[in-house]
């Protein structure tokens, strides 16, 4: 298996392009080798000038070493654990051969030249056959996406028999301006998405290198979804884990990203941490609640997020709840959990979502699931059995909704059902800056129709409220920022006037 990576100096460059070198820790003068557990990493410069560099990664594999140490019991135990594509295509073996020989390349450390280090590269990564079940366009719709140029060919089972068709391995180039680092963190993850295995055994230290090596970039990607999935071999627990923790990262729900469901247990002390001090009191106490730990770490953001709302709940004194915008019932099962709600209705235009939010209710105790119900609607519409129930929540919604047809939710939510609490979250803009993962002007969900500042979210905010007799109360949820605010915003809407809520 062979991995070439090609550097060629920028016009005007002061350092010669075999420099690489330095970068990747290995004399272009002389041939490296490297005992690994399945064989021998050899490292070798095929061309070493000022002009163009390139290093070959060349992997001699040793069937009988990958199978070494396993029983004749294991499942997997045949012929085809000594006889496979291992020793000829790209898979988890370069990824660790990477890890191994590359290391501190792929961590970004140089020590001789540490400018270089952080300096994006013209670079040109090679790789004669990768396995890739979905085509050339499934590596284009990986690595494009990363500020690559994807030359993916399809190479044929036997070029003596055309008529065969191509095989599902790939040759595949990569072209682009990056840092030699960034290149390889990419190259250790989508390998084995790509070729859709891996050849050990995966534990929770899997989610943590995925994290770390995809940090920058997989919480922004367009398929990171499928790639958790895929590098976690559809491990449903360690798949669940890390999109929960690429949720942070991104403001995200788990059940945004395809998250599957969470133990109730560790649900339920999760929210127990989460909300520690909210029992009576206003939300004023979501700002501590962002020092409680979940384990070794704090509560996401839309932890944080829910357990605001539930606290402005329980600070209004509310018994019968409407969720407006439910989605797939993140809030739902919370609210459910608490006794103190005697009535929860979630309401959603997706018929998608509400059949996940009741797959999940069915599985909850009778007692609870009898308190619970589900509904299509569409919040631009006045339905008049919403009217009547003490509080409704629109958490992360209006930011959703075109601005000419709010006019018409507004009228909806605090014109015709008229609870005596309407709790509103929504982004903050203004913290959108200290999100590394986001460019200028643009949006924390591609289905987002604006996102507001605090000033804009106050204006429209007051005049709701007088429109509709309202008093409003806002408070932050989630990290604060002296002077960017904290990343989401909360408002808790009191009916002032029972003849407003009556119009």
């Amino acid at each position: 298996m062979l991995l070439t990576i090609s550097c060629t100096r920028p016009e005007g460059a002061a350092w010669p392009a075999s420099d690489l070198g330095f970068l990747l820790h290995k004399n272009p003068s002389r041939i490296q080798t490297f005992e690994q557990s399945y064989g021998v990493a050899h490292v070798l410069y095929p061309q070493a000038a000022e002009e163009r560099c390139t290093s070959a990664l060349l992997l001699e594999i040793d069937p009988v070493r990958l199978v070494r140490g396993k029983s004749r019991g294991a499942p997997e135990f045949s012929l085809a654990q000594y006889v496979n594509d291992r020793p000829y295509a790209a898979s988890s073996l370069v990824s660790v051969a990477i890890s191994t020989v590359f290391g501190s390349a792929l961590h970004g450390r140089c020590a001789q030249r540490p400018e270089l280090a952080e300096t994006a590269l013209p670079l040109r990564i090679e790789l004669p056959a990768v396995p890739c079940r979905g085509g050339a366009a499934e590596a284009e719709r990986v690595f494009a996406p990363l500020g690559w140029t994807v030359d993916a060919t399809p190479l044929p089972l036997d070029p003596a028999f055309p008529e065969w068709g191509d095989s599902h391995y790939l040759r595949l180039e990569l072209r682009g301006t990056l840092r030699l680092a960034d290149a390889l963190a990419h190259l250790y993850v989508l390998l084995p998405v790509l070729d859709g295995s891996k050849h050990y055994f995966l534990d929770t230290a899997e989610i943590d290198k995925l994290l770390r090596f995809g940090a920058g970039w997989l919480a922004a990607h367009p398929e990171r979804t499928w790639i958790t999935r895929r590098y976690l071999a559809r491990r449903h627990s360690l798949v669940h884990a890390a999109l929960a923790r690429l949720a942070e990262l991104d403001d995200r729900e788990p059940e945004e990203l395809g998250a599957v469901e969470e133990n109730s247990d560790d649900l339920a002390a999760e929210l127990a941490s989460a909300t520690a001090g909210f029992a009576l009191g206003p939300v004023a106490g979501v700002g501590e609640a962002t020092g409680e730990s979940v384990g070794d770490r704090g509560p996401s953001l839309a932890v944080l997020r829910r357990a605001a709302v539930i606290g402005a709940l329980r600070g209004a004194g509310a018994s019968r709840v409407l969720d407006l915008g439910c989605g797939e019932g993140a809030l739902l099962r919370e609210l459910v959990a608490d006794s103190g709600f005697s009535e929860i209705v979630g309401v959603d235009v997706s018929i998608r979502a509400l059949r996940i939010a009741q797959r999940r209710m069915r599985r909850l105790p009778e007692r609870q699931a009898q308190r619970v119900s589900v509904r299509q609607g569409a919040l631009t519409y006045a339905d008049a059995s919403l009217r009547g129930y003490d509080a409704a929540v629109l958490m992360e919604v209006i930011e959703h909704v075109d601005p000419p047809r709010l006019g018409a939710l507004e009228h909806t939510v605090f014109g015709a059902a008229a609870p005596r609490a309407v709790i509103v979250t929504t982004p903050n803009s203004e913290y959108n800056a200290l999100y590394e993962t986001l460019t200028a002007g643009t949006f924390r969900h591609s289905d987002h129709r604006f996102e507001w500042s605090r000033a804009e979210f106050a204006q429209w905010a007051g005049r709701v409220g007088e429109t509709y007799g309202y008093g409003v109360r806002f408070e932050p949820v989630g990290p604060e920022d002296p002077e960017l605010g904290a990343s989401t915003q909360l408002a808790v809407f009191t009916r002032t006037t029972e003849e407003m809520g009556a119009a």
